[in-house]
């Protein structure tokens, strides 16, 4: 039976990403650790249509590293990271750790992935700042893919 919480169409990686966000989301905001974080939302229904390995990828690296990837976001910012709502923090954690890490994942990709979770998930028009703020990492990141596709 198909879940009715999951989009039709959506590729794994994209639920994956959903689901690396709405841990990260809940990480942020209980005292869990993150491995119970991950056997919970493995266990989900959603989990069945997602790429698990790139699920465990993204939660893992953005939760072990999570001080590195939050100065790497920084520069974009135009406030303190901490000021943002989790669920835009989580986005662009997810976000920062595929421009950074996953050279696989056309930067175009990642931040068109990173847009349409914020139009689902975020606050109103937060889709903008999150499209803004990975924009401007990706130019410095992703300089050479960027000068050869555009």
């Amino acid at each position: 039976m198909v879940s009715r919480h999951k989009p039709r169409g959506m590729r794994a990686r994209s639920v994956a990403r959903k689901l690396a966000m709405q841990a990260l989301y809940q990480w942020q905001l209980t005292a869990q650790s993150a491995a119970e974080i991950q056997r919970q939302f493995r266990e989900t229904e959603d989990s069945a249509g997602a790429d698990l390995e790139y699920f465990d990828e993204a939660l893992a690296t953005c939760i072990d590293e999570h001080e590195r990837i939050a100065a790497a976001i920084a520069p974009y910012l135009d406030r303190p990271l901490a000021q943002l709502d989790p669920v835009e923090k989580a986005i662009l954690m997810v976000g920062m750790f595929e421009l950074e890490r996953r050279l696989d994942v056309p930067y175009r990709v990642v931040i068109n992935e990173a847009v349409d979770l914020c139009k689902r998930f975020g606050a109103t028009d937060a889709h903008k700042y999150v499209n803004a703020v990975l924009d401007r990492a990706a130019r410095e990141l992703r300089q050479a893919e960027r000068s050869g596709g555009d």
